[in-house]
């Protein structure tokens, strides 16, 4: 099993926080569809997002990224600390 260096998981977090937020705010800018001939329930829930989701989707990709930008300060700081100690 190989395991990651700090700063690649890092990195890895914060392109998939900005690949999340980048669909989720899509979906929230989606305008909803005309209502020509009410739609069934089956019908909406296939052709519009739910702008809820969307939006909880945001903010969780929002944390992750927060999250990923902690992981890398701490392997910055880890990596200056050691840097320091051998020198």
């Amino acid at each position: 099993m190989q395991i990651q260096s700090a700063y690649t998981s890092g990195l890895q977090g914060l392109q998939s926080a900005q690949s999340g937020l980048t669909q989720a705010t899509i979906d929230v800018a989606k305008p909803s569809p005309a209502q020509s001939a009410a739609p069934t329930e089956t019908a909406r829930a296939v052709d519009e997002p739910d702008k809820t989701s969307a939006l909880v989707a945001a903010n969780a990709s929002l944390r992750q990224g927060e999250a990923s930008t902690e992981v890398l300060e701490r392997e910055s700081e880890t990596i200056g600390s050691i840097i320091n100690i051998k020198v």
